[in-house]
């Protein structure tokens, strides 16, 4: 069967054709560039969860050292009150060695640190005993803790007469 079509509808459904391909080429035009735009946004997203897990483990290290270091600020602190209150005590041990006028103290170590002062050996080994030293200690001529320190250790330390 046939159909018989005027020039004017041709015309018209020619002109409706060409509209047609017009527009699904605007349409294909920014579905492209909706692609395009699209693909960058995922990039940058990827970028972004990349950039931000590398930026958590950099805190995570920060925050690592940052506890590390507290850590020892805290232990250097402490052992800094040690020291200062170890002085103290050296200090007023000396002071009342030399009211009682002796010519020497007895220093007792303890794995070659200081632990205390006495006014004789016999103290300084009553003192180790209560702290549960063993039997075998070292008695040396010099208040200077040796190369090889020993569990126990009593040294001789001779005190100097000062002209008050």
């Amino acid at each position: 069967m046939f159909r018989i079509i005027r020039t004017k509808n041709l015309a018209a459904l020619r002109a409706d054709r060409d509209q047609a391909h017009a527009d699904l080429a605007a349409l294909q035009a920014e579905a492209a560039a909706l692609r395009t735009g699209a693909e960058r946004a995922t990039d940058s997203a990827i970028r972004a969860e990349l950039l931000t897990g590398e930026l958590r483990e950099q805190l995570a290290t920060a925050t690592a050292g940052a506890a590390r270091v507290e850590g020892e600020l805290s232990a250097l602190r402490t052992q800094q009150l040690l020291d200062t209150e170890d002085r103290a005590v050296l200090r007023a041990l000396l002071r009342n060695a030399r009211k009682q006028q002796l010519d020497r103290v007895y220093v007792l170590f303890r794995n070659g640190d200081l632990h205390s002062v006495h006014i004789s050996p016999a103290t300084a080994e009553d003192t180790a005993e209560k702290e549960g030293a063993s039997s075998t200690w070292t008695v040396r001529e010099t208040a200077r803790p040796s190369a090889e320190p020993a569990p126990w250790s009593i040294g001789r330390f001779p005190l100097q007469r000062t002209q008050d």
